[in-house]
């Protein structure tokens, strides 16, 4: 399922490099092949703003090549943005506007950094609602990542996520509890997924407000659910975007912080993540870094190279074919002639024909 680089953003050059396979738009008119627009509203402040691309980029570009994926990045103009922040977006991202206008198959929505303990408090709130509220009577799937979801639960559901006394960090296993869906088809019955986060929506929180848990954690929670119809809402707690080293950059700035005052307690590592070894060479790098912060000296490198070359991931695969199960079915349920009503000829309370209940 190729890429087209419709335009000049430095992921599909950096992708192409790993070894993704990216069509030039030149190149993309000569195949005979379906396009599917796919919207990445990207939410995550400037230091994750690019990774963040990179990751759901990659995740839709590794799917089963049955189509031509044109991605199609925006944000919210709510969100805090330094000068490379807004220089990045200028450039490379496209108005909101011009996406509602021209419509999409499939919408992804990131996560982003809060500030305040509800929610709806965020300068973000009612941009992401308008977003949303767009999204669910125009876009075949929308895919909700951790904070986007919690933020579709409160205020779509009227379910509100709850803090819990220790942050949910690491990454843990999981298992598929309805296996009749197609998002679920042919993956692992098992398999890891990491999480980052202070707040959940439990189970019961998901099933009160009609939705149908596909993957949960003994330890983190429910993962994967989807909306009533089983596809216009897809909603993810953790991260399966994430890149093998993300969760040891989360450790390097929470440990930064604390070093500098900003936080009361060093960070614990990350659950299920790093071996004895590399939690070694990270405690001698702790006591190095706070001795230094102490005595006023210029700080260590932090041993990233080190530690990182040893990790393990154990949750791309699955994610890969998640993402890929989701293309599949945006593609089985979407017409590309976008003059045509939404979702025509389909089924708008059960798209897949799974038999379940209907749109909420």
């Amino acid at each position: 399922m190729p890429l087209v680089a419709h335009n000049d953003l430095p992921t599909f050059e950096r992708l192409q490099r790993e070894g993704l396979t990216v069509l030039s738009a030149d190149r993309a008119l000569h195949q005979e092949i379906r396009e599917l627009h796919i919207g990445l509203l990207n939410m995550m402040p400037d230091a994750a703003l690019e990774a963040t691309e990179r990751q759901f980029f990659r995740l839709v570009g590794e799917s089963n090549p049955i189509a031509q994926f044109h991605v199609h990045p925006f944000t919210l103009d709510a969100l805090p943005r330094e000068a490379k922040g807004k220089a990045h977006v200028a450039r490379y991202y496209e108005p909101f506007a011009k996406i509602r206008e021209e419509g999409l198959d499939a919408l992804i929505i990131t996560g982003a950094n809060v500030t305040q303990p509800d929610l709806s408090q965020e300068p973000f709130w009612q941009p992401l609602i308008e977003v949303i509220d767009w999204a669910m009577e125009n876009v075949t799937s929308t895919l909700c990542s951790c904070l986007a979801t919690h933020a579709v639960m409160q205020f779509r559901y009227g379910q509100t996520r709850v803090r819990q006394p220790a942050k949910i960090w690491g990454v843990f296993p999981h298992r598929v509890v309805d296996k009749r869906h197609p998002l679920v088809c042919d993956v692992n019955t098992r398999f890891d997924v990491p999480h980052s986060r202070w707040n959940d929506v439990s189970r019961a929180q998901f099933e009160a407000a009609g939705l149908h848990v596909l993957v949960e954690s003994e330890t983190a929670g429910v993962h994967l659910a989807v909306s009533p119809d089983g596809l216009r809402g897809v909603f993810f707690q953790g991260h399966p975007e994430y890149d093998t080293i993300s969760l040891l950059k989360e450790y390097k700035r929470d440990l930064l912080l604390h070093a500098h005052g900003r936080l009361p307690e060093r960070p614990p590592y990350p659950a299920h993540y790093l071996k004895s070894r590399e939690q070694a060479i990270l405690d001698e790098y702790a006591a190095r870094l706070l001795a230094a912060c102490e005595l006023g000296q210029p700080l260590p490198e932090f041993p990233e190279r080190l530690v990182g070359a040893r990790l393990d991931n154990t949750w791309h695969d699955t994610a890969e074919a998640v993402v890929g199960n989701w293309m599949g079915c945006v593609y089985q349920v979407t017409h590309r002639d976008r003059r045509q009503p939404f979702m025509a000829g389909v089924d708008p309370d059960d798209p897949l024909g799974l038999g379940w209940g209907g749109v909420r």
